[in-house]
């Protein structure tokens, strides 16, 4: 069955009305194949999810923001079961302010035009909000900071709707170096002063792909914490976007909060690659800095990137550079559809893990994050 076909003709659910189909089996979604433990459904339902870093679609076209979601859509995202979604892109370049600014008005206009749907998220209060309304929450981000031009430029684009800013994408910027630099200087005084900014507006400040020595710099200079918001460990998968246990450490002891990916390459460096290996990482900075400091960053959108059109999904690995280390699949098998964060959770009870710390990790900690930084 394809991943876009895992709800065909669902709509919208409360865990606690799923049909029962055999003992402690319930289905999904009206009419999906999918079948969970209602203790899994009982916790995705109380619980506030949140994808630390998620878009609503990936899709390249120019017009995505502006066309209409489809039915199927529509159902997918009423029974995903996360209320918070982290929406951030990779901006950058001579038009980084440009494309900043035109991504924030394409995507909080796509909220509004979807309202039954979405809700923008501004505060803690709006998170909530949304997981009353059974809405989805839209925290806007951008995966780099080359739109300041200067600290004043915080507040500007805080003022925006702006909420999570990365310090670098992959490469160098004025502010520090991205995970494929070839060489990594480090936070630059500009990069400081810009940090400063983002602490005193209560933008959450992300090192997601920053360089080994940006990210420690970057740890010790913010206050209060920041985030890793979609990444994965390295003394697990040798990739340049995975953080060393020394980072992830610092960030323990700083207060931040870590999200584990489900992007293949960053999981493991050869198949098969699973859901049980994503999980390996979550329990690997458990016993790193604890279960308080961990969190989910899919890093994708519903459907993840290998439901992408075939010209897209050619372009998008062109663009990195080799040491992206692409293999043919990008998602891993079992976190690629819809209904992705109810498997999670069912991987996370079969490894025996109570009802508390799974809450957590599906949204807790980086809601808690989240309310030591915003305004």
């Amino acid at each position: 069955m394809g991943r876009r076909a895992v709800l065909r003709g669902a709509a919208v659910a409360t865990a606690l009305g799923f049909p029962m189909i055999n003992s402690g089996s319930y289905a999904a979604a009206p009419g999906s194949a999918k079948r969970y433990s209602k203790r899994a459904l009982d916790l995705i339902e109380k619980t506030l999810v949140i994808d630390m870093l998620a878009v609503p679609k990936i899709d390249m076209s120019p017009d995505v923001f502006a066309r209409p979601l489809t039915p199927q859509q529509i159902a997918d995202f009423k029974s995903c079961g996360i209320t918070g979604f982290h929406n951030a892109e990779g901006i950058g370049g001579p038009k980084a302010r440009e494309e900043a600014l035109t991504f924030l008005a394409a995507w909080q206009g796509f909220a509004g035009r979807n309202s039954d749907l979405f809700s923008l998220v501004g505060t803690i209060k709006d998170l909530e909000r949304a997981k009353a309304e059974r809405k989805i929450g839209m925290i806007m981000g951008i995966q780099n900071a080359e739109q300041f031009n200067g600290p004043d430029d915080v507040t500007l684009f805080y003022r925006l709707g702006l909420r999570c800013a990365q310090l670098t994408y992959n490469t160098q910027n004025l502010i520090g170096s991205g995970s494929t630099e070839r060489v990594d200087g480090g936070v630059s005084d500009f990069g400081a002063a810009i940090i400063e900014a983002m602490n005193k507006t209560g933008m959450l400040v992300d090192v997601s792909h920053s360089g080994d020595k940006t990210t420690l710099d970057a740890i010790a200079l913010s206050r209060p914490a920041l985030a890793f918001t979609h990444s994965n460990c390295r003394a697990l998968s040798n990739h340049p976007r995975a953080k060393t246990d020394e980072a992830i450490l610092a960030l323990g002891k700083a207060g931040g909060v870590m999200g584990i990916t489900g992007v293949r390459m960053f999981v493991k460096d050869k198949d098969p690659t699973t859901l049980s290996d994503m999980v390996d990482h979550i329990e690997h900075v458990v016993k790193l800095i604890g279960v308080e400091h961990v969190g989910i960053g899919s890093d994708a959108d519903l459907y993840g990137y290998d439901d992408m059109p075939p010209d897209q999904y050619k372009q998008l690995k062109a663009y990195y550079k080799a040491s992206y280390a692409f293999r043919e699949k990008i998602d891993i098998d079992g976190f690629d559809h819809p209904l992705k964060m109810f498997d999670l959770t069912e991987e996370l009870i079969r490894r025996g893990w109570s009802d508390a710390n799974i809450s957590l990790v599906l949204g807790g900690n980086f809601k808690r994050l989240l309310g030591t930084i915003w305004k």
